[in-house]
């Protein structure tokens, strides 16, 4: 079934990863995954945005590059399938240029219509995460060992005392890195195994990833550090408490973050990442979203619904994502008229 994507890869010597622009721990998980998983190439690693400090957990997230890589024999796009999320990308003509002319992959598991505007193969997959669908690759594509047997590997090591070659001891260091990148990345997009695209499934698999000698314990203390906030922006998420707005009988709650405080605050903590489910626990809110406006006239949204319309409500905005986590970004509203047509899109919505 996905042998469309190791025939993509055989023949190329470099291949560059890209994250779209809106990088959170699926993407980044699903790109370093990747990394390690394709050990036999050379590989770099692309997001036009910089990976946010929250993200600074996963070990090796400054190997991704601002510098977009144009000598790469093929280019493989992670975790999205949308010409929107690409847009940095896409609105540089050399770039554009290089992914009409070059072999494209996108890995995505949104159920969003692809909608890519130029030549590309592809693995789109409704699941909870991209790495679900890059760990069930690699697996049928042996690009990964069963877990069963580094299991038993690493506790004959153990119980022995045995010493092993350093080739091997690379070998069961570079299995770790991917099942510990693939288990924060699904982790990421399932909220800890909490979402309703959760299946039982999901837990087999992460429950075959603890084979490869991660430690989940490990990885949550490393993740709360990073979460941890400054006196400034806990103050700040006060302030931004303060101007949440009700709409719909209190079923809509939304929050505006401008320019200057996106510049202010985002290089330590994403603003809409400090609020959203905040705005989502509030007693009677469906649907919550963080919108942000930008000096060029674009207005992105992030949001969260307890119903699964988050994705239709973003589609009505050239958006997508998943049932009741989802974005989008325009540049044709105003910010009061990106709040009325919110309002008119979830009227909608309800007739269907």
């Amino acid at each position: 079934m996905y042998d469309t994507f190791t025939d993509f890869i055989k023949d190329k010597k470099r291949l560059s990863i890209i994250q779209a622009e809106n990088p959170d721990g699926d993407s980044l998980g699903s790109a370093l995954a990747l990394d390690f998983l394709l050990k036999d190439h050379e590989i770099s690693l692309y997001c036009p945005v910089d990976i946010p400090k929250y993200l600074h957990y996963m070990a090796d997230w400054s190997r991704v590059s601002h510098d977009f890589d144009f000598n790469a024999d093929g280019y493989i796009i992670v975790d999205t399938a949308s010409n929107i999320l690409l847009s940095k990308l896409l609105d540089d003509p050399a770039i554009r240029n290089r992914l009409i002319s070059a072999p494209v992959f996108v890995l995505d598991h949104h159920e969003t219509e692809d909608d890519l505007t130029f030549a590309h193969q592809g693995l789109v997959q409704t699941l909870p995460a991209c790495c679900d669908l890059i760990y069930q690759i690699a697996r049928e594509q042996k690009l990964l060992p069963e877990p069963s047997a580094i299991k038993a590997r690493l506790t004959e090591i153990s119980e022995q005392n045995l010493e092993v070659s350093a080739d091997e001891v690379a070998d069961l260091a570079r299995y770790k890195a991917i099942a510990t990148y693939l288990v924060y990345g699904i982790f990421s997009d399932t909220l800890g195994l909490t979402s309703a695209n959760v299946t039982a499934d999901t837990y087999r698999l992460c429950a075959d990833l603890l084979d490869y000698g991660l430690d989940i314990a490990e990885l949550e203390e490393k993740r709360r550090e990073f979460m941890k906030k400054s006196q400034k922006i806990l103050n700040y998420k006060a302030d931004l408490i303060k101007k949440v707005e009700y709409w719909n009988d209190g079923t809509l709650a939304t929050v505006h973050i401008p320019w200057e405080e996106i510049q202010e605050y985002s290089h330590e903590y994403n603003p809409s990442v400090l609020i959203l489910e905040e705005l989502r626990l509030v007693e009677g809110v469906e649907v919550a979203i963080c919108y942000k406006t930008y000096p060029d006239g674009k207005i992105t949204g992030k949001i969260r619904s307890s119903t699964p319309i988050a994705d239709k409500l973003a589609g009505y905005f050239g958006g997508g994502g998943h049932p009741y986590a989802a974005g989008f970004r325009t540049y044709d509203l105003s910010y009061d008229d990106a709040i009325h047509e919110t309002i008119e899109a979830l009227e909608k919505l309800k007739t269907l």
